[in-house]
Order: structure tokens, then sequence, then C-alpha cells
């Protein structure tokens, strides 16, 4: 049985422990690991562990916080397979897909190890005779971290790594849906060089340990990932508590296919971000807006590479689709199949429960046709390999059909024209737009964050990262 990591040690609750299973969605009979859940009283002793720690970390060497991220940074990347696996099996993103995470997670590390080392501070002259300015930033204090299932290392890494490059303390808690990565990078991270209480992580509910976390007068801002109703829901909390908050939600990203496109471009593009990692990303292009000229060939394509996708088992070297990660996910993607079909689109095909002897949770990518901008379908975040295709008239009908969303994420167009790309780069609402290249697949040493519904405060990754995990100071002084 695994426990959460407090104040530099793996520790039970005192209560008697309540028991998480660990599953495989690609077989959910097989547990991965074994948990005891947090309590409200071993989240305390965390936030309480995290804000002492901040009294002597706040002023630590740069050099002593590179040298621990970088060590984390190595472990990570020379565990790369190992991690891998444990990520497929817990969360059924595929094993070539969950090294892609884990390198992403491990060069994080590696990143912030040398933007700890980065100097940073002004000096200005005052407007007064003989008076000097210095500004510099400061950590913030004790960071709560919530973070999803759908990239259980690599979001983790890429808000616990700045937070202590810059010298914050942590309160972790990772999605109960995949606490196995979480373990394995905490565990990594028991052993840098850390001191006790700087970083510690809690394995259980949102309602206890999450709540404890978001209520605590210790703890001086939230970093969050996940869903846009609990999003705005710890906005309120914060914004109550006067706390700063940093918020990645939902989105619903467009895809705009031109007549001038290249055809096998579109397709591979679209197929990548509509369906890889199981659609099961935040930036994933779950509706494509299709000019008249290039509708049908595309759609045919695209269809036919879509049947062409193998869904199976997460650890198989032949899948190309892994499981859906839970049965109320599945249930969900089923219910927009539904509703689909309900408000008139036409299923082209997938979109069913391919059930096998295993229990897995397998689901085969659905591409709708025949879509209207009112549809369910095209307008809320399925979370799923679900496609939406809207026919359009011309670029801009399809750049009005992008914009039409609450959500501002990502967006991406595929065209052969400079004209049409610098257009819809600079028009696009979106906070990251992708020209000839899959809405979801970004890096980590820029910016990630969105605007509307998806994003609230500073952006994630990348030097940006310091806007959120320091705070800005300004000092007078008699020249």
């Amino acid at each position: 049985m695994k426990t959460s990591f407090v104040d530099g040690a793996f520790v039970a609750p005192d209560s008697q422990a309540d028991l998480l299973d660990n599953r495989n969605p690609s077989a959910p009979t097989e547990i991965v690991d074994r948990f005891a859940r947090a309590d409200a009283a071993l989240a305390e002793k965390a936030i309480q562990a995290a804000a002492k720690a901040s009294l002597t970390w706040r002023r630590s060497s740069p050099q002593v916080r590179a040298t621990i991220l970088d060590r984390i940074g190595t472990e990570i990347l020379a565990r790369r397979q190992e991690l891998a696996e444990v990520l497929a099996r817990e969360e059924g993103k595929i094993v070539r897909e969950a090294l892609g995470e884990v390198d992403r997670a491990g060069h994080s590390f590696k990143f912030y190890a040398q933007e700890a080392l980065r100097a940073n501070g002004e000096k200005f002259d005052s407007v007064r005779e003989g008076v000097g300015v210095d500004v510099f930033t400061q950590p913030v204090g004790v960071i709560g971290i919530i973070s999803p299932w759908n990239f259980p290392i690599a979001i983790p890494a890429w808000k616990i790594a700045p937070a202590l490059a810059f010298g914050n303390t942590v309160v972790f808690k990772p999605a109960e849906l995949v606490p196995s990565s979480a373990w394995a990078l905490a565990e990594i991270i028991s052993r840098s060089g850390l001191p006790a209480g700087v970083f510690n992580m809690l394995i259980g509910p949102g309602r206890t340990v999450g709540d404890a976390i978001l209520r605590s007068p210790q703890v001086d801002a939230i970093t969050f990932t996940g869903s846009e109703s609990t999003g705005r829901q710890i906005a309120q909390l914060a914004a109550q508590r006067m706390i700063r908050v940093q918020l990645e939600m939902g989105g619903k990203n467009p895809l705009v296919v031109l007549d001038d496109a290249d055809l096998d471009v579109a397709v591979e593009v679209a197929l990548n971000g509509s369906f890889y990692s199981t659609g099961q990303r935040c930036t994933a292009s779950s509706r494509v807006i299709v000019t008249a000229g290039i509708h049908d060939a595309f759609v045919e394509r695209l269809a036919a590479r879509t049947k062409a996708l193998r869904v199976g088992d997460a650890l198989s070297g032949d899948t190309d689709i892994g499981p859906v990660v839970d049965p109320s996910q599945l249930k969900q993607n089923l219910s927009y199949v539904e509703a689909g079909l309900e408000e008139g689109a036409t299923l082209v095909c997938g979109g069913q429960h391919l059930e096998n002897d295993k229990g897995a949770y397998h689901f085969s990518p659905a591409l709708f046709t025949n879509v209207r901008s009112h549809m369910r379908i095209y307008r809320e975040e399925i979370f799923g390999p679900v496609l939406a295709i809207l026919k359009v008239a011309d670029y801009e009908e399809a750049l009005a059909a992008a914009e039409d969303t609450p959500f501002g994420l990502s967006a991406g167009i595929v065209t052969t024209s400079l004209k049409y790309a610098e257009d819809f780069k600079r028009r696009s609402s979106a906070g990251m737009v992708m020209v000839n290249l899959p809405t979801a697949g970004v890096d980590y040493h820029v910016p990630f964050g969105g605007n509307r519904g998806s994003s609230l405060g500073p952006r994630e990754q990348g030097t940006y990262a310091r806007q959120f995990f320091t705070r800005v100071k300004t000092t007078y002084q008699l020249a």
C-alpha cells in the first residue's frame, strides 16, 4: 500500500485507512497500485509543513534550487520507459505517447533548473533627485497545486518545477484516477536533496484534501487544471480569500481546413489533433471547420484513416488509440454520440464501445458530418475522440465559426496561403494558434494558456511562469 508524501516522508493518515484502488482502463480488474487516501488532518499537516519550510526555502541559493531540479529531471529521463509504462497502465495513454509525456516532464524540471539561475531585477533612477529604485521578485509562499488525470506527470511537472525554482513550497494534490504517476514523481523528488516540507503530495479526494488546500489561510496561491465548472468555483473562493489563482480549464478547439490546403497534411493534422491520446486533451481539435471545395474529399480521406486506427491495450506496441480513462468517460462519450444522432448529424464511423473479455473501456473514434453550429457535439467539450465537421463556404465564414465559442485555448488552420495563415494567427482569439499543425502539441519552454472560459491568470510554462510564482517588489532608497 502506498501513501502520501508529507514533510519529507511517506506517511499514512492517523485515521483508519480509506483505500483507493488504481485500476488499469485497458483491463479494469487489474489493480495498478493501492493507496491510503489522505484525510483532512494529513492535509493540514502537509500545509503546516510547507508553511514552515517556506521560511528557509525562500532564501535558498539559486544554485541549490537549480542542482536539485536538474537532479529530478535527470532521473525522470533516465527512468522514462518505466514511468511511461506506469502512466499507460493507469491512464490508458499508449506507450509511445506516454514516453513523450515523461520526456516533457523531465525537460520541464531541467528547464526550470536553468530559470532558477537566471538573473532577475531592474534598477531605475527615480524622478526625485538623489533617490534610487530597485525592482525585483520574491516567492509567493505556499502554492496549492491541483492537477488533472489526462497528463498525470507532465502537468504536475510544469507546475511543481517553476514553483520550486522560484523559491516557493508546494502542496500537491493529483487526480485520484491517476495517483501512481504522481507517487513515482514524489518518490523521485524525495531523494533529490529537497529539504523536508518544501514539497508535499496528498493522494485523496477533492471534497476533503482539495477543500483543505483551497480554504487554508496558509496557502498563498492556487494553480489548477481541470474542468471549467470546478475552475469557476475555485476562482470564486480565491477571490473571497484575495489570493492569486491560475486556472487552465476547458476547450472546444477549432481546426479550419481551407480549399487550398494540402489534403494529406490536413487529414493527418485533423486525425492527430482530434483522436490521439483518445481525444482526452484540453487542446484537442474536437470541431473541424472545412470549406466547401475540399470538404467531400477531406471527409472521405479522414474517414478512411479513422477507420484504420487500431483501438486496443495501451501497452501493446501496435495500438493507435488506448482506452478512455474510466466508465464515466466512456458513458459520456456514448451519450454525446447519441445526442449527435438525435440532433440530426450523420455518424460516418465509430462511436461504439468496443467490448472485449478484459472489460476494457475501448471506444472507437467517432466522426460526424452534416453538423450544425447549434448542436451539442459542436458546442460542448466532450473530452473524448468525437469529432464534428462543419461545412462552410469560405475563409471568412470559417473564421467566424472558429470564433463562435465560449472557450479560447487553441485553434488551428491548414492552408498553403501565407495571407490566410497570417490573418488567422492575428484574428483568432485563442491563446495558442497552430498553422498546418495539430491544435494539440505544445513546447515546454514557451507560454501555455488561453482566453475566455479556457484560462484565467498568468500563463503557464516558459519564462512566463515567473509571473504567477513570484511577487514584484519595488524598493526606494536615498542614494
